[in-house]
């Protein structure tokens, strides 16, 4: 059969969808880079340096692999309702907070509809927008990337469903204030705040699913659990949220080893927070050292990286040289960030050899 036939056959939407920007794997980028595995600086996915808990480790390690997971997560949303303080009955666990988010329109978006977007912003709330045939609005940040509830209200259509608002937001690094989350909360529609830097920033909204039903709070424990390559992530929302997004998710969607990580990383949790200050203090750190090279303009960041504005022109020549010498750091396709890149939070070695490199560039 012709390829023009089974294009025909696609859903029309998905012939054309534009594809998320993944991180290449670390062995990907050696290949293209020349230079040695072991010698690759990787500071483009946000992935914690020290890696899961001890505890985490040797739980996976003793997982049965052939028994299905609960469906009902039970042993899940009863430890995460422990380490958050709220209900068992308003917890969901995903494949990631990524399929959470691709749960999130499953259940509220039709083709035709729309979503709003605080530009700049994290690529995959678009990226499953285009996937469930919504259109993307974007409403821009202002200077300080800081939201604008008055321009989010504005922007709101008849065919308006959602508003995402991620905080700390990635990959400016600024927290939203609480205050413009209650003003967006009151238009009535679905307001998800994705907090996936929850524990880097210390600041959540997640109080205010007991009083505002259309709120969605997103959470991950690849950043601060360093569980990135087993998938997990969990959403706070209201029970009736909650009760049909159970409903309608694969039922073991979350695989035992990662439910093993999970319930083991919030009882190793003194242990993960630990690290977390460890980056905290290591992002400071890398911000001054940032500062003080000619040419770079640091900004200021409650996640585990920092984005770095460059004279016109000279983000894509630095991110190039970086490169070449086994440094990946994260560019963007988005017009407003041309002039940036962002940096994700290493050790304190990696971040030497990162300044250095820099220098050397600059």
């Amino acid at each position: 059969m012709a390829e023009d036939n089974i294009e025909k056959m696609i859903r029309s939407h998905l012939v054309r969808v534009d594809t998320y920007d993944a991180m290449d794997a670390p062995e990907t980028l050696a290949g293209e880079s020349g230079i040695a595995l072991e010698n690759i600086i990787k500071l483009n996915g946000n992935e914690n340096p020290y890696g899961g808990s001890p505890l985490a480790v040797k739980a996976v390690s003793e997982v049965p692999l052939h028994i299905y997971p609960d469906p009902h997560q039970a042993s899940m949303r009863k430890s995460l309702s422990q380490y958050t303080g709220m209900g068992e009955e308003n917890i969901v666990v995903g494949a990631g907070a990524d399929e959470l988010i691709d749960l999130i329109f499953r259940l509220f978006i039709s083709p035709g509809d729309i979503i709003l977007d605080c530009e700049p912003t994290f690529g995959m709330y678009s990226f499953c927008a285009g996937l469930a045939g919504a259109e993307v609005h974007y409403v821009q940040r202002d200077s300080e990337f800081q939201i604008s509830p008055a321009s989010i209200k504005s922007a709101i259509t008849d065919s308006t469903k959602l508003i995402f608002i991620t905080s700390p937001n990635n990959p400016t690094g600024n927290v939203a204030l609480e205050q413009d989350i209650v003003e967006i909360l009151k238009t009535g529609l679905i307001v998800v705040v994705d907090e996936a830097y929850f524990e880097f920033a210390k600041t959540s909204v997640q109080d205010l699913v007991n009083t505002h039903e259309n709120l969605i709070v997103l959470r991950t424990m690849s950043k601060w659990a360093g569980l990135a390559g087993l998938r997990v992530g969990y959403g706070i929302m209201s029970p009736t949220i909650a009760r049909y997004m159970m409903e309608i998710k694969p039922p073991y969607n979350v695989n035992v080893a990662a439910e093993a990580a999970l319930i083991a990383s919030l009882q190793d949790s003194n242990y993960l927070l630990g690290n977390v200050e460890k980056i905290i203090d290591e992002r400071e750190r890398m911000f001054h050292l940032l500062s003080e090279v000619k040419g770079i303009t640091p900004w200021p960041s409650d996640g585990n990286y920092l984005l770095c504005e460059f004279g016109e022109k000279e983000a894509v020549r630095v991110f190039k040289e970086l490169a070449s010498k086994g440094i990946f750091v994260r560019n963007f396709k988005s017009e407003r960030l041309e002039n940036f890149f962002r940096i994700a939070v290493g050790k304190p070695e990696e971040t030497d050899l990162l300044i250095d490199a820099l220098e050397q560039i600059m």
